[in-house]
């Protein structure tokens, strides 16, 4: 069976009633051929789809846009609702921005769902009993991609994360443990030294773990937690992390199962979903028909149980583990002694569908039932807005000085109402009371707090920027300081 995908207009549909409409991107690189293996077991098990293909990535970033997804394309998303995507290149050099990033964000695709699943011992791995879900949220944290360059020596990125999306990520994890039967969901942050960004996510998974008695939660640091998933998977079952985190840890996890290349993944929103591997389009082996298709067909299994097709996911995700321990592998878990033949990325498809309606002997069969609907993605909430104080500035200036020195320049625009209550360098307080050993660079973080007894106000802000001005200091951020409720929305800094 041979499936063309290259015309954006055509539409590829099963000869059976009302076919589910789903968008298809081969991609870049080896993308292609794992598409095409996949779809042609998709096809051969039965899937009632109605294929709608686009072209993304690499020839589309090169052709002018930026964002590497042409306009036509939005159109097909917004009425299959459902994307089915390969990997894609990203050109080198800089103003191309991330696809995934793009659709993630522009479509909500709110959580990444990640299962790791060991599948020993048709494949090694020194953890044969893993079993984990990451759960990763996918639209804020330092993927906002807001980035400057601030002075010779420094550079910033934001660090972006909201109630909202602490609230739907965790609700969703904990209701994906429920829909699954998974027993436990496991928080990983960082909130010991990001304390109000990671600390509103870690704060959110308590609130929200209260109102799941069912299912046991725990918090660990980002750190232990990802030594403890290296060397003792067993102790999680759905792990629930920032944007970054989850990124990181869910290429690691799935490494450790026994290939990042068996790994799939769903992006799933209010609006939309998309299906796709979690490794990228490996261009160095692309046109060879060496790659493995197992981490893009096992995420069609996960879109074909979105769509309410069960028995059609189950009959396929059976028949590839019929497969793989039967010891036919692909050169990446190929293993001389063990493995019983080494195929490629189009003999393995065919390997499955010669399979398809068999069960597996060794490995654990899997069942997808019936009547589980999707997990809802719940709307944001609304909450009463709290009282909203502005209590000092934090201005950062571009200077080659000492602390002390700039302490000086910075006093003199001092008056009445405001003072000069602390500089910092890189999050270190320098002064006053710094330590002679700290390292600076040319980034101060240089904060006003209104005078004992009166109120900061906007029109302060712009007197001590004027006086900044005269000084000839060169003032290059601002930060308001507010409190909520009378509680502090800003770090103290370290060294206070």
């Amino acid at each position: 069976m041979t499936i063309q995908l290259k015309q954006p207009n055509q539409i590829l549909a099963q000869a059976s009633p009302v076919p589910v409409p789903i968008t298809v991107a081969p991609g870049d690189g080896i993308g292609p051929e794992i598409m095409q293996a996949s779809l042609k077991v998709l096809l051969a098990a039965g899937a009632n789809i109605a294929l709608e293909p686009i072209e993304i990535g690499k020839a589309v970033y090169l052709a002018g846009e930026t964002s590497g997804i042409p306009a036509n394309a939005w159109d097909s998303l917004r009425r299959s609702r459902v994307f089915y995507k390969g990997p894609v290149t990203t050109p080198q050099g800089g103003g191309y921005k991330s696809l995934n990033v793009t659709v993630r964000k522009a479509l909500g695709l709110l959580a990444n769902v990640r299962p790791c699943v060991a599948y020993a011992p048709a494949i090694a791995t020194r953890h044969p009993d893993m079993d984990v879900v990451i759960v990763r949220e996918n639209e804020e944290d330092l993927y906002a991609g807001i980035e400057h360059r601030q002075t010779d020596e420094v550079y910033q990125c934001l660090k972006l994360i909201s109630r909202p999306g602490c609230e739907r990520i965790v609700r969703y994890a904990f209701d994906y443990a429920r829909a699954h039967g998974h027993k436990k969901v496991t928080c990983f942050t960082k909130d010991n030294i990001m304390k109000l960004t990671d600390g509103l996510f870690h704060q959110v998974f308590n609130e929200v773990a209260a109102d799941y008695p069912d299912i046991a939660s725990d918090h660990m640091i980002v750190d232990i937690g990802a030594a403890r998933l290296a060397d003792t998977p067993h102790l999680f079952d759905v792990i629930v992390m920032p944007n970054l985190y989850g990124d990181i840890l869910s290429d690691v996890a799935a490494q450790i199962t026994g290939s990042v290349g068996l790994a799939p993944s769903a992006n799933i929103g209010e609006h939309c979903a998309m299906f796709e591997a979690i490794h990228g389009s490996a261009p160095d082996i692309a046109g060879q028909d060496i790659a493995n298709p197992s981490g893009l067909l096992l995420a069609g299994v996960m879109m074909l149980v979105h769509i309410g097709q069960h028995e059609v996911a189950e009959k396929v995700h059976n028949a590839w583990l019929a497969t793989i321990e039967a010891g036919i592998h692909t050169a990446d878990i190929f293993r001389p002694g063990h493995s019983a033949q080494k195929v490629g990325t189009a003999a393995f498809a065919e390997a499955v569908i010669a399979r398809l309606g068999q069960m597996p002997k060794i490995l654990a069969p899997v069942s997808y039932a019936t009547d589980a609907p999707p997990v809802a993605v719940w709307p944001a909430q609304k909450r009463k807005k709290a009282n909203k104080d502005l209590v000092g500035i934090d201005v950062f200036i571009h200077a080659e000085a000492s602390a002390s020195d700039l302490a000086a320049a910075l006093k003199s625009a001092e008056n009445g109402l405001f003072e000069l209550a602390m500089i910092t360098n890189r999050g270190i307080k320098v002064w006053p009371n710094g330590l002679p050993e700290t390292f600076c660079t040319d980034h101060w973080r240089c904060r006003f707090m209104a005078r004992e007894g009166k109120q900061f106000n906007r029109a302060m802000v712009v007197e001590l920027l004027r006086q900044l001005t005269l000084q000839g200091l060169d003032f290059i951020k601002t930060e308001h300081l507010y409190t909520f409720d009378g509680v502090p929305g800003f770090s103290l800094g370290q060294g206070q």
